[in-house]
């Protein structure tokens, strides 16, 4: 069915359970796996599941994104996927969607947060929102809910 599926990798809970989500995907036959993480331009804005950051200097970000990629990247080999790890530079949906376009992915994989506070919900926005609206393919989307339910 998919011949090759992207998995958008921040590191986060919510990536992680994506991650292990792929294993439900494992009867759709030995598609090709892409663990992608985006590092943010330096100067840009960013969000983080924590919070907003701002930085002149993405090495220390981008040092944990690679090696948040590897373990990523060797959980999946440890499940039987072959799958290799790729980290971007720039604005998170623009980077995602350029990259599946020139791979030719036929699905996107992301994790999703539900924020309980409004305020947060809406200054983040919603980066799987955007994703869907600009996918060159298909977008499966993993909801954590396990804060909604919190008062």
């Amino acid at each position: 069915m998919y011949k090759h599926i992207i998995l958008a990798y921040d590191g986060s809970i919510t990536g992680q359970k994506a991650l292990l989500e792929l294993k439900e995907l494992a009867h759709w036959g030995q598609p090709r796996l892409t663990l992608v993480a985006v590092a943010p331009n330096p100067l840009d804005v960013g969000s983080m599941e924590m919070g907003y950051y701002t930085s002149a200097n993405n090495g220390p970000v981008e040092d944990e994104l690679k090696d948040q990629l590897a373990q990523g990247v060797r959980t999946l080999q440890s499940m039987g996927f072959a799958v290799q790890g790729e980290v971007l530079k720039g604005e998170v949906i623009h980077e995602l969607t350029q990259f599946a376009h020139h791979a030719g992915a036929d699905l996107i994989v992301v994790g999703h947060k539900h924020e309980p506070n409004l305020l947060r919900r809406w200054w983040s926005g919603s980066t799987a929102k955007s994703l869907v609206e600009e996918s060159p393919c298909n977008v499966l989307i993993v909801v954590d809910r396990s804060h909604a339910a919190a008062p």
